[in-house]
């Protein structure tokens, strides 16, 4: 009988979690496709371009949003069932509000990894696909930063012609052997710049232990400095703010490739809070679901839906901007970025563990 009740248990809460992925899939198509066609209204593309792009772009941003979905998933299966009166039969059957919440917070936990191993992979690929095709469309590429095997290139429009440069890793605010090239209108090089150091923290590059070769008629014309200034666009936190986006990125990849990436100019403080993130993910999922198991679970009682809507949206709410606020002191370095990210959960599991034991009293 008992594993009767629990597969009874665990399809239902299944077809919840399915049925609120659906309702959010949707709402993400319907808000995304209107970017999309925005995007591509002077392009000459048909429909079936951004719809396609919104498809596979809206499944990274359901597994960001799946804490609050399954939270809210939990609470809707939790409610019902108590209504119901299919709460009262399981304990007559001997399972208690504990056994039901390890159950099911436990499902969640392992739905987590389940992400994490197998489908985040997938939608890696999937957002790669989406950055390349939309940058293929992409009408300002004047302006362009990425990193690739030989390090980091910058391409720049300047005054007088085309700026661009490569250096093989960034190290703190400074980046390492760094060459310059500076093309004019025509695009023929008129000078190159090497420098073994370039402070890039703010617009005002300093580069030091500085070599120019300006381009004279059929010969170069080379110059030493200890110390030369050029003004870019970009600075530091521009650079690496285009590389927070770490959904092309997967769990597996971070986890296999994380030297590589360091070695190759990723920043590390970035490269821990994402890997971190995703390590977190499952127990974000578990302590949302033991939140669903206190806030609906501590009576038998038949309720208004409405209470437990209103109650879902302010603790979501909550929980959304504690989790901000704390990245937002590990991005200041008011405290370290790792514990930031496990901050919110560590908070969630003091609130759960006292939770608990009042609903297992129940």
């Amino acid at each position: 009988m008992n594993k009767i009740i629990t597969k009874y248990l665990l399809i239902n809460f299944f077809k919840s979690i399915f049925l609120w992925i659906s309702i959010f899939y949707c709402f993400g198509i319907i808000l995304t496709l209107f970017e999309e066609l925005e995007f591509f209204k002077n392009l000459d593309v048909s429909f079936i371009t951004p719809l396609v792009l919104t498809s596979i772009y809206v499944p990274s941003e359901i597994i960001k949003l799946l804490p609050f979905i399954i939270f809210i998933a939990s609470m809707w299966y939790m409610v019902r069932i108590r209504n119901s009166k299919d709460l009262l039969t399981m304990k007559v059957f001997g399972y208690s509000n504990l056994k039901i919440f390890f159950i099911l917070a436990t499902t969640s936990f392992i739905i987590g990894w389940i992400i994490l191993v197998f489908i985040n992979p997938l939608t890696s690929s999937m957002s790669r696909y989406y950055e390349k095709t939309k940058s293929n469309y992409a009408r300002d590429i004047d302006h362009l930063v990425t990193f690739n095997k030989n390090g980091l290139w910058i391409k720049e429009n300047i005054i007088d012609g085309t700026r661009i440069i490569t250096s093989n890793r960034i190290e703190g605010h400074h980046l390492v052997d760094v060459t310059i090239f500076q093309l004019n209108n025509d695009f023929k090089l008129k000078r190159k710049i090497f420098s073994k150091k370039a402070n890039i923290l703010d617009n005002n590059w300093i580069l030091n232990d500085v070599e120019i070769s300006d381009q004279k008629e059929n010969f170069f014309d080379n110059k030493k400095f200890e110390i030369y200034n050029i003004n870019s666009i970009y600075n530091l936190q521009k650079i690496t703010t285009l590389f927070k986006n770490y959904d092309t990125m997967s769990f597996l990849d971070l986890i296999n490739n994380y030297n590589y990436l360091l070695e190759n100019g990723y920043n590390k403080k970035i490269l821990n809070e994402s890997l971190n993130s995703l390590l977190s993910f499952p127990f974000f999922l578990f302590m949302m679901t033991a939140i669903a198991s206190i806030l609906t679970m501590n009576t038998l009682k038949r309720s208004d839906n409405l209470k437990f809507i209103i109650i879902g949206i302010i603790v979501c709410a909550i929980v959304f901007y504690l989790k901000n606020l704390s990245l937002s002191l590990g991005h200041t370095d008011r405290i370290p970025i790792i514990l930031s990210v496990w901050s919110p959960v560590i908070a969630l599991s003091f609130f759960s563990f006292i939770g608990v034991l009042q609903i297992n009293e129940k």
